[in-house]
């Protein structure tokens, strides 16, 4: 799926919370129906089968209590993309990424081949499964694991063993660490913690560009990856490195492997990414216009900037100027190069311009779904899931507690039919009456926004305190399901308010309008 992910380590946001954040966008010209659910353990499957691959798994007796953000629609797959478990750790798949073919030839992916022939003839030759990708990733993994690295580490084990069919961005997080994850070909991987003070952008772009191969095969304090990577990349020559003899002098802070002479200092986004021009106006652009927002003191603008939306060193990540909240994490994800010439609904630049870059904030956002845990709140309620549905450009974000047995109706029973009741398709309705008329109706968008976010930040710490003054030892379940129903009560008058205002605005804007009436 094209998507954007920012990741923030604890010492760079609001409130020490760890917070994984990502854009779910469904291909060209198509739509994808999204609902926010919990999957009990007696729901979870015992035997697993992809639609797309067809890969089928084993999976362990003892999951875990897990949400999730299936397809409404399920005949591609579940496609659970971001959630929680009851061990309160977060998981956000996938961000598909882009490689290059020394990479995809030294290690295919491993797509599924159709049965040809007829069976019990001579030619017939059986379906081979594919691996495992997107639409798995979530329900293979999350119940399963206790910790962050965990799920790198489960992850891994099942790549090696099955193969991927795409190249794929994975995040973990607990309330200590934060994880990135890539897939490098069919079954090779690399993972990097985000440092404690750093954000992270990722478009749909391999994007790790610093990786220490001996922390890899060592400690793994900060850096994971599949355990015959350094053999495999020697043997296929995939590192692109110049080597301290090749320069004649010490260019790296640290020395160079010991083991077979690769360099420390090895940048995976070089060797496994690619450097297309369609990067360009795809990928470079998203990280330039999220890091242009964060750390905005920064040269971004004009020919001579330090980096353009063109860059290709555009870093993987980086300190921001203050620490980050979620309001910066829906605007960044949100983004749609406001204040450029490159803005689709501004007036800056030219109309070559204004669609010279493919915007974050885009017709085919699915739903956005924000992983918070906050250290500091009372245990039950440090997993806060805030969910966006539909084009974030006309959106908000309500949080919803994840460690619950249910969703709200709102959001947890969106279908394929279209309805005000449900907070996706209300959503999608707002935006496509929106759009041919922006400047008229983004204020009313804007103060929906506003009120919305303000009241779920109120129902937050209103609960928490509800929670905390509880005595020890009782149930809180209930508690935080009433806390959950009323954020999407007034999440849905304000959503049918907006609607009713946007309707009347576009309606009135209408090119058959005429000023004179017989009223």
């Amino acid at each position: 799926m094209p998507c954007t992910t920012i990741l923030i380590g604890k010492k760079a946001s609001y409130d020490g919370s760890t917070i994984v954040a990502r854009n779910e966008d469904s291909g060209n010209g198509s739509f994808e129906s999204k609902r926010l659910v919990v999957v009990a353990p007696e729901d979870q499957p015992r035997h697993y089968r992809s639609v797309i691959s067809h890969v089928q798994i084993d999976l362990p007796d003892n999951p875990q209590r897990y949400t999730a953000v299936p397809n409404a629609n399920l005949s591609q797959g579940i496609w659970g993309e971001a959630g929680f478990n009851e061990s309160q750790v977060a998981m956000s798949a996938t961000e598909t990424l882009t490689t290059n073919e020394r990479v995809l030839g030294a290690d295919p992916l491993v797509e599924r081949i159709p049965a040809s022939g007829a069976e019990g003839e001579e030619d017939y030759q059986p379906e081979v499964a594919g691996g495992i990708g997107e639409e798995d990733f979530l329900t293979i993994v999350l119940p399963y694991i206790h910790t962050a690295r965990e799920g790198v580490a489960r992850l891994g084990e099942l790549l090696e063993r099955y193969g991927t069919y795409e190249m794929n961005g994975t995040a973990f997080s607990d309330a200590d660490e934060i994880w990135w994850m890539e897939t490098v070909g069919g079954h090779h991987w690399i993972a990097r913690r985000v440092p404690d003070e750093a954000y992270v952008t990722m478009p749909n772009q391999l994007g790790i560009d610093e990786f220490d191969l001996d922390d890899a095969f060592g400690e793994q304090r900060d850096c994971m990856c599949s355990a015959d990577l350094r053999e495999w990349m020697a043997a296929n020559h995939l590192d692109l490195t110049l080597s301290d003899a090749d320069l004649g002098l010490d260019t790296c802070e640290a020395a160079t492997a010991a083991a077979d002479g690769v360099h420390v200092c090895f940048n995976p986004r070089e060797a496994f990414g690619s450097h297309s021009e369609r990067d360009h106006v795809y990928n470079t652009c998203r990280a330039w216009a999220m890091q242009r927002a964060l750390n905005p003191s920064d040269f971004w603008d004009g020919p001579d900037a330090d980096h353009t939306p063109e860059s290709d060193d555009i870093p993987w990540c980086r300190v921001p100027e203050r620490r980050l909240t979620i309001e910066d994490v829906k605007d960044v994800l949100s983004n749609h190069y406001e204040g450029t010439p490159f803005d689709p609904y501004g007036s800056k630049g030219s109309s070559a311009d204004a669609h010279r870059f493919r915007p974050i904030g885009i017709n085919r956002n699915c739903q956005l779904a924000v992983l918070q845990i906050r250290p500091y709140a009372p245990a039950a309620c440090r997993c806060v899931q805030w969910m966006a549905m539909g084009s974030n450009a006309f959106n908000t974000l309500a949080p919803f507690y994840g460690l619950v047995s249910d969703m709200p109706a709102y959001l947890r029973d969106t279908t394929d039919h279209v309805t005000t009741d449900s907070f996706y398709w209300a959503n999608r309705i707002v935006a496509a009456v929106a759009d041919p008329h922006f400047g008229d109706n983004i204020n009313a968008i804007d103060n929906y926004r506003e009120r919305t976010m303000a009241y779920g930040h109120r129902v937050l710490r209103e609960t928490d305190a509800e929670v905390a003054a509880l005595p020890e030892g009782d149930d809180v379940t209930l508690v935080l399901e009433a806390a959950n129903e009323r954020i999407a009560t007034e999440l849905r008058e304000q959503t049918d308010k907006l609607l009713s205002k946007v309707l009347y605005t576009s309606s009135m804007l209408m090119r058959n309008g005429f000023s004179l009436s017989d009223h």
